[in-house]
């Protein structure tokens, strides 16, 4: 990750405000040198050698996949092939959208025996991720699988040890992995930007119909032009068709792993990049259904609080998260990182610093004390603090991205990458597991009404501590 970081500092724009430095020093100069955003990571100006060109599949070509996929093309030296899904009206979109030329079929095996096939991104409900991914690394394909990974936690270590033991290259898509906002703002915690960090809060808010997963039914759905026993497979429950079940599946535990696996899971891989954390080891989370009562059985608000051990990378510390899915105010996102010289806020395509070093002077109440010990406390007080003011240096500092920057396109160059020249991939199975775990966790919290002890080195939920 080193050039990564190299690349962001050149890549960043920075803007200090409130020193002198900042009177001195104006925009034009902060950005003079600066090459031309190329709103990526890496320049991709190198041809790709035919024998080099990667081509990929797409299995599950709903709003997810489809836009993996539109962001995946554009890549240099890719090729798209297939792509399966169990509504016709999305293979016939699938034409429209990548050429008459490639696959389309309902049965991703048909896929998986290609052997011109060389990697797949799957985007499918929840509850089929390890079904289909575990087969995907075992048919000798490279996969990118959507988050949160697994739809129980007892079903990590199964796609570890398949990861593990078909060498396949496994990329889980939680972009900010491959974020220079991210990279920077690792690279300023590292190097002591906010002193010791005590706290951290986070929140994933929406405020829209389509952002609390009430999406659009096509006319035609039906059980002609849906598969719905492909779709409900062994993993879920057998119940009637449904399109409500199948075109809004986050709303059902069946298939979806509710606020805490579609968002949650964003802001513990965000976190445990900056902080190169393994996880908490305390969850407990609470909520409701408040608003969207539309037939849902998860919560539409979740809150919870992580407590996290102390490691060689960072200080023992509290997480809260956030997702309201009612949010007046209109939503959006946000994270905190607090510490006791100052606080790192990553919004957007933005990191900004703010300090205020405390000072090394404690103050005084000694007004209720005698006059002749009031006298004796001075004394004492200017004598052990002589110093009357601190010079506290700069004390905020904001970076951005370039303008257009899309970390989407970031987190498929580096999957692609990985594949072409056999190295790691950035948010393997491990990495994963580790973010999706405490947010499946958060559910288990949420509808057991207790707190879980979770286990961040061996990944295993243990037994509470009385």
């Amino acid at each position: 990750m080193e050039a990564h970081s190299q690349n962001s500092r050149r890549n960043f724009i920075k803007k200090v405000a409130g020193t002198a430095i900042a009177a001195s020093v104006t925009p034009a100069m902060l950005l003079a040198g600066e090459k031309k955003p190329t709103g990526r990571i890496i320049d991709y100006k190198k041809k790709i050698a035919v024998n080099d060109n990667i081509q990929f599949a797409l299995i599950g070509g709903g709003i997810q996949g489809t836009s993996d996929t539109m962001t995946a093309i554009t890549v240099p030296g890719v090729q798209l092939l297939a792509v399966a899904d169990l509504y016709d009206g999305r293979l016939i979109r699938a034409k429209e959208l990548y050429g008459n030329d490639i696959l389309t079929t309902r049965d991703y095996r048909e896929i998986l025996t290609r052997p011109d096939i060389d990697a797949v991104i799957l985007a499918v409900p929840d509850h089929l991720h390890s079904e289909i991914g575990i087969e995907v690394l075992k048919a000798g394909k490279a996969l990118y699988c959507e988050k949160p990974v697994v739809h129980k936690v007892e079903q990590g270590h199964e796609m570890i040890r398949a990861e593990q033991e078909t060498k396949q290259l496994l990329q889980v898509g939680s972009q900010r992995v491959s974020s220079i906002v991210y990279a920077k703002a690792r690279e300023l915690f590292q190097a002591g930007a906010i002193g010791e960090l005590n706290f951290v809060e986070a929140y994933y808010d929406r405020h829209s119909a389509q952002g609390a997963w009430q999406y659009s039914v096509p006319p035609d759905a039906s059980e002609k032009t849906v598969d719905w026993n492909r779709f409900l497979s062994d993993k879920a429950p057998k119940v009637d068709f449904d399109p409500i079940r199948f075109f809004r599946w986050r709303n059902y535990r069946d298939y979806g792993t509710g606020v805490a696996g579609d968002l949650f899971v964003h802001l513990f891989s965000g976190i445990h990049f900056i902080l190169d954390s393994k996880g908490p080891n305390r969850i407990m989370t609470s909520g409701g259904l408040r608003y969207w009562k539309d037939g849902r059985d998860v919560p539409d608000i979740m809150v919870g609080i992580y407590d996290y051990p102390k490691t060689a990378a960072h200080p023992e510390f509290t997480l809260t998260l956030r997702v309201n899915f009612e949010d007046g105010s209109g939503g959006g996102q946000q994270f905190r990182f607090i510490g006791s010289e100052g606080q790192m806020v990553v919004t957007g395509n933005t990191v900004s610093i703010k300090k205020k070093k405390m000072s090394s002077a404690p103050g005084y109440t000694i007004n209720t004390f005698p006059k002749a010990l009031q006298e004796q406390f001075l004394k004492e007080y200017n004598s052990k603090y002589p110093e009357k003011f601190e010079v506290l240096g700069p004390q905020e500092e904001e970076y951005s991205a370039p303008k257009g920057y899309n970390q989407n396109y970031d987190h498929f160059v580096n999957f692609f990458d990985a594949i072409r020249n056999k190295t790691k991939v950035v948010e393997d199975a491990t990495f994963g597991f580790r973010a999706a775990a405490p947010a499946l966790i958060s559910n288990i919290s949420y509808f057991e009404k207790k707190i879980v002890n979770w286990n961040p080195e061996t990944m295993v939920i243990e037994k509470a501590t009385t």
